[in-house]
């Protein structure tokens, strides 16, 4: 843990994006792929990352539209469709065909969408307080809580939302990091949020339009609109070995997102935090860090303690 996390590299995909990732570890070790969600970037994984160096080529993009990423303008760019692209092509420029992949939030629902398409490139899955696509379409049509807890949802995709965000010197995404109730001020230090705030002055428009471009979102006046929401679920069948992790006090995901997993990722195990909550990365990443080594590590070979100074 005394080596810092590597500068800054970038990946030039076929596509013509451009991302921007940290990375620690050696290329040619096995390949290990860390996305961030909203309103983060790669550095939500700064305290993982070097855990994972030493038996991994552990690396953290910024997705698209963030940080120092491509920042495509036009919405449809913000479809999991594209995000997923950016990821294949990502896994292919570091040289590799398959990769380990772990996701929280926005890069969860990445990642789900990458594991259901491209089966061929995931090693193992790991997901962190991202609801499947099919359950979150089922909790959206049927269960009133999960409406109401999605409501946040529709505020962030109004066309105003990057000067409501940026207002006071983006006293709203500050106080959304500091509502973590067990992290707290030890995670985000003075230092740690000022970088966060370097992340978001450089635009929140790509950020938001995830949100803009999805079709998973309350409706907004009554539950009609997703009530009629149905997924191809074939489409999203997930066969790869996966680990959901799962923070119970997740204020915007109701825990009933897990009841049934099974019927779409058949080969899945589910850890739930009970004292956790969205923000499970922070709160508790030594726990994080040594369920995610013990779920990669080969068969028979058991995984070193994780480590966090």
């Amino acid at each position: 843990m005394n080596q810092a996390i590597s500068a800054a590299s970038f990946a030039r995909l076929p596509n013509g994006i451009r991302l921007h990732y940290t990375s620690r570890g050696t290329p040619g070790q096995p390949l290990a792929l860390f996305l961030h969600g909203f309103p983060e970037y790669c550095g939500a994984w700064d305290e993982l990352l070097p855990i994972f160096g030493s038996e991994y080529f552990a690396v953290a993009p910024d997705l698209r539209g963030y940080n120092l990423s491509s920042q495509p303008r036009n919405l449809d760019a913000y479809r999991l469709r594209s995000v997923v692209e950016d990821l294949v092509e990502l896994i292919v420029s570091l040289g590799y065909q398959r990769a380990a992949v772990i996701g929280h939030d926005w890069g969860g629902s990445a990642a789900w969408r990458l594991a259901s398409a491209h089966p061929e490139r995931i090693e193992r899955l790991v997901i962190v307080n991202a609801p499947h696509p099919n359950a979150l379409a089922r909790e959206l049509s049927c269960n009133p809580a999960q409406q109401v807890a999605s409501r946040h949802v529709n505020w962030l995709r109004s066309p105003d939302m990057e000067d409501a965000l940026a207002a006071d010197d983006f006293a709203r995404l500050k106080d959304w990091l500091r509502s973590m109730p067990r992290a707290g001020h030890a995670w985000l230090t003075p230092e740690r949020l000022q970088r966060y705030v370097q992340v978001w002055r450089r635009g929140l428009t790509g950020a938001l339009n995830y949100y803009r471009a999805s079709p998973l979102h309350p409706a907004a006046e009554s539950s009609e609109a997703t009530a009629a929401l149905r997924l191809n679920a074939e489409h999203f069948f997930v066969g790869v070995p996966t680990l959901v992790l799962w923070g119970m006090r997740d204020e915007s995901l109701v825990p009933e997102l897990l009841d049934g997993l099974e019927q779409w990722v058949p080969d899945v195990m589910i850890e739930r935090f009970a004292a956790a909550t969205h923000w499970i990365v922070h709160e508790e990443p030594r726990r994080v860090a040594e369920r995610v080594l013990a779920f990669l590590a080969p068969p028979g070979l058991a995984a070193r303690p994780a480590s966090i100074s």
